[in-house]
């Protein structure tokens, strides 16, 4: 007798989140003054696909505009982290964080 084995099919869904060109994130990094500012939006446009980055001390909030299609937070968050910031989940290494300037160093959050 026969014996009929079906295949089950999996089709792979396309819905895949569309990855917009002008998405707007706002992302928490510490830091204190001036010197901070600079070294994080100059960290923030290092990244390509970074289209807009305005670091403000008073909400310690990073506001970006980034083309997906070129780059993800994640990839800013690990570039901010990188120069001694914490930005949001990626903290800085100690290393990163003790080669700030004296005034530079913010509390850092456990």
């Amino acid at each position: 007798r026969a014996i009929t084995v079906q295949a089950a099919k999996f089709t792979a869904s396309a819905q895949e989140k569309k990855k917009n060109k002008n998405a707007k994130i706002d992302v928490e990094v510490n830091g204190n003054c001036g010197m901070c500012k600079k070294r994080i939006e100059k960290a923030a446009y290092a990244i390509s696909g970074v289209k807009s980055a305005e670091w403000h001390s008073e909400d310690q909030t990073l506001h970006l505009l980034i083309n997906e299609e070129k780059a993800s937070v994640d990839d800013v968050k690990k570039a901010v982290a990188k120069v001694g910031h914490d930005a949001g989940d990626v903290k800085a290494t100690d290393e990163d964080y003790n080669n700030l300037h004296g005034c530079c160093l913010y509390e850092r959050k456990k």
